[in-house]
C-alpha cells in the first residue's frame, strides 16, 4: 500500500467536508473491493474516509410500500431482514448468494452499487425493481445510475446514503455464479409491477441492461413458457475465459425462465 490519512467522521456533513476538501480522498465502506485494490498498490488515495462511524447509515426501514436500506447496510444483513424478506424475498435472496459468508459479512450494498463491478448482483435488482438512490444532495432513479464498466452517475463527492426499493407482485433473481469468486458470471432479475415487467441483466454485458424482448413477451403473459425461444442478442456481451458472448446469452435465457418460475 501507499501512505494515506485515515478519517472516521461521526456525521455526513463532515463526510462531505472531507471529500469537498480533498478530490483524491476515498470512501471506506466495506472494502472488499478498495482494500485489494490498495494492496496491489492499483490506487493511490491521499486519504480514506470510513463510514463506520456515521449514524444511520446501517438502517433498513419501512417507507410507503416498499423498504429503505442504509448504504452501510451488509449484504448478510439484507438477506437476514425480516423487514426485507416480507416486502421482498427476492432481494433478500439475492444478497444471500453474493460471495462467501466472510465477504456478506462485511461488503455493504453502497459500496456494491458505487463500484458498479458488471459482475455485481445489486445492479440487476436495482433496474428492475426501479430502485431509488437517495444520495447526500439528490434522488437518482435505478434506471440512471449505471452509466458503463464500472461508472455510474454520481458526481465526485457525492455519497450514497440509501436505497429505496419499491414493494412488487413478483421480484426474483437468478443467477449462474463463478465457481470461486461468486460473482455472477450472468445474472437476471425479473420484477413485476401490476403490468409493468423488468427484465434486468448483470453480469453478462459491460453493465447492467434491461432485455427489452423479454419484457415485451412477459408484459403480454407472464408465464416461463413466454420466453421460450427467445434469446438476447450475443453481440456486446462479455466473452473471456469463463464464457463467450454466445454462451451467455444462453444463461440469460435460462435465468430469465427460472427467475419467473
Amino acid at each position: 500500500m501507499y501512505g494515506f490519512d485515515y478519517h472516521r467522521p461521526a456525521a455526513l456533513s463532515d463526510v462531505v467536508d472531507l471529500l469537498t476538501g480533498d478530490e483524491d480522498a476515498k470512501l471506506l465502506a466495506g472494502g472488499q473491493t478498495l482494500i485489494p485494490t490498495l494492496k496491489q498498490r492499483l490506487a493511490m488515495p491521499t486519504a480514506l474516509v470510513d463510514l463506520s462511524a456515521v449514524p444511520g447509515l446501517r438502517d433498513i426501514v419501512a417507507e410507503g410500500d416498499g423498504v429503505r436500506i442504509g448504504a452501510m447496510a451488509t449484504h448478510a444483513t439484507v438477506a437476514g431482514s425480516a423487514l426485507v424478506r416480507g416486502v421482498l424475498p427476492g432481494l433478500a435472496d439475492l444478497a444471500s448468494h453474493i460471495g462467501d459468508a466472510q465477504v456478506r459479512n462485511r461488503g455493504t450494498i453502497g459500496g456494491s452499487i458505487a463500484n458498479a463491478d458488471p459482475a455485481a448482483d445489486y445492479p440487476a435488482a436495482l433496474v428492475a425493481l426501479d430502485a431509488v438512490i437517495r444520495t447526500d444532495r439528490r434522488d437518482i432513479p435505478g434506471g440512471d445510475f449505471f452509466t458503463g464498466l464500472f461508472e455510474t452517475a454520481l458526481a465526485p463527492g457525492e455519497v450514497v446514503t440509501s436505497v429505496f426499493f419499491p414493494a412488487a407482485t413478483h421480484a426474483r433473481y437468478a443467477k449462474f455464479p463463478n465457481p470461486a469468486s461468486r460473482y455472477a458470471m450472468a445474472g437476471v432479475f425479473v420484477a413485476r409491477r401490476g403490468d409493468d415487467v423488468r427484465v434486468a441483466v448483470t453480469g453478462a454485458g459491460p453493465s447492467v441492461f434491461r432485455w427489452d424482448a423479454a419484457e415485451a413477451a412477459l408484459s403480454v403473459r407472464f408465464s416461463a413458457d413466454a420466453l421460450d425461444g427467445i434469446v438476447p442478442d450475443a453481440d456486446g456481451l462479455n466473452s473471456d475465459m469463463h464464457a463467450d458472448a454466445d454462451y451467455r446469452a444462453q444463461i440469460v435465457a435460462v435465468l430469465a425462465r427460472r427467475a419467473i418460475a
